[in-house]
């Protein structure tokens, strides 16, 4: 780790004042000190934010909720109108990580946290996130835990948070500011495909510090399920996770929200599968045929093909779990 200079923020204006080339933000730093210690980050100041009175949960006009970005993962998933509101929510965020991590790890870390694809950390082979132009190690090496939706031919790397797969599925909205002003961005636009251009992960401009993130009311969520499927309970990203919410009225699919994690570079929302769904009967035979039609676009690699069909049946399962809890 090379040496940088250390500064503490007492408030967002000074934060996004000191903000600058070679700059970033220290929020819980259970992502970027681990991507400093490999030598993948490097700054040359790191600006703590962790003091920032950024840390609370706000109820909306609209009785959506406003969550800062300093909020600590644990809260979050401990926050009584969370669980009442967005029970997928707060499950993606047990999901996520350890105990010990989610005490330290904060909402807009989250957000920005990089993929953890073996070949970012490995100096030693070629990967586009970290060296533009030098190829993707990944494509016809070890890839099991890789993409098979929105890849490219320079990176078919996998976004590892739980949590905004959840978000992605609620609509949520996330705020910044600079010292040009506050910024907000729908979730769904703000992590981006790779492309031709993999190191450019999300929408947020190097000089933009994330203030909080925004949830709607979404009635829906209140009947909703976050399932995760992977190869250890007790700490492990996604091979296929699930962010689900239902709704079903004489029989049919009167409201549904999907969204995927594990399959692809950013949090994947289902919107063929929710079009398929929508008016249509709630049986097990529908919810695969609507999972069918979200992955007919699937490319696999190597070794990941087995993520199709484990993706199906994690959708189909999901589903029909929230349609049997919804007639109970």
């Amino acid at each position: 780790m090379k040496d940088f200079a250390y500064v503490a923020a007492p408030d967002v204006a000074t934060a996004v004042r000191e903000i600058g080339p070679g700059a970033k933000f220290l929020g819980g730093g259970t992502n970027l000190v681990d991507l400093m210690r490999e030598g993948i980050e490097a700054p040359d100041r790191v600006i703590d934010i962790s003091r920032l009175p950024l840390t609370g949960v706000d109820e909306l006009p609209d009785g959506g909720l406003r969550v800062g970005a300093l909020v600590r993962n644990s809260d979050l998933a401990a926050h009584p109108l969370i669980r009442a509101r967005y029970p997928m929510l707060a499950q993606a965020v047990l999901m996520g990580a350890s105990g010990q991590l989610r005490n330290m790890a904060t909402v807009g870390g989250n957000l920005v946290q990089r993929t953890r694809c073996l070949y970012l950390y490995d100096g030693t082979l070629p990967c586009n996130k970290r060296e533009p132009g030098s190829g993707c190690a990944a494509i016809g090496g070890a890839n099991r835990m890789h993409a098979i939706l929105g890849a490219s031919e320079h990176c078919i790397a996998t976004h590892p948070s739980d949590m905004c797969v959840a978000l992605a599925a609620l609509d949520a909205t996330v705020d910044m500011e600079s010292v040009r002003g506050t910024r907000r961005i729908p979730l769904l636009d703000f992590h981006r495909l790779p492309g031709d251009s993999p190191r450019v992960e999300t929408a947020l401009e190097p000089d933009e510090l994330i203030t909080a993130v925004e949830i709607p009311a979404v009635p829906v969520a209140a009947m909703s399920r976050y399932r995760k499927v992977r190869d250890r309970a007790s700490y492990a990203f996604a091979l296929v996770s699930v962010a689900a919410a239902l709704r079903v009225a004489g029989g049919r699919v009167e409201a549904v929200r999907l969204a995927l994690g594990g399959v692809a570079a950013r949090p994947w929302r289902a919107v063929e599968a929710e079009r398929v769904l929508t008016g249509a009967a709630a049986t097990e035979a529908e919810f695969r045929r609507a999972a069918e039609a979200e992955l007919s676009a699937a490319t696999p690699q190597s070794e990941n093909g087995f993520k199709i069909e484990l993706a199906r049946r994690t959708i189909t399962a999901t589903l029909l779990r929230l349609a049997e809890e919804g007639a109970a």
